[in-house]
């Protein structure tokens, strides 16, 4: 792992910790330039803005186009605290992120390895590097918490 991505993820634990706070699951998401300088920041508004793709990766996938002014990140990487989903992982691939950093693993629904593996699969135009369970313990923790807090 490359120091910057331990930046990021510290970052994307920050505002996964935000996200709970307000109500929200638990997900935090930035997207590192090349140099490793986070440039976009996001983390999950679904109940606050009532959007189903409002998750941590499409706001900050967002926010991280309009800041270099393309839809195209091609080597720029993402670093979010839980696996993305399906939507999530299309979306990645649609924005040519190259790398892509996570936490927890989600075996119900991720599209990085566990239930599928979109982001790496071969018979796509496009696919991303995976690096998963970076600071796993911390990103588990933030989600089991607010879901045991929930029942």
């Amino acid at each position: 792992m490359r120091v910057p991505d331990s930046d990021g993820m510290q970052r994307a634990l920050a505002l996964a910790a935000e996200a709970a706070a307000a109500g929200e699951v638990p997900v935090g998401a930035v997207v590192l330039d090349g140099t490793g300088r986070i440039i976009a920041e996001g983390r999950n508004t679904r109940e606050e803005t009532h959007d189903p793709t409002g998750h941590a990766e499409i706001v900050a996938l967002r926010q991280a186009a309009a800041s270099v002014g393309s839809w195209n990140l091609e080597g720029h990487t993402l670093v979010v605290t839980l696996e993305p989903c399906l939507m999530c992982a299309g979306a990645i691939l649609q924005s040519r992120i190259g790398r892509v950093v996570f936490g927890a693993w989600d075996d119900k629904a991720g599209a990085a390895g566990s239930m599928y593996d979109v982001l790496r699969d071969r018979r796509l135009p496009y696919r991303a590097e995976v690096v998963g369970g970076v600071a796993e313990d911390a990103a588990t923790a933030l989600l089991r918490d607010f879901f045991e807090q929930r029942r």
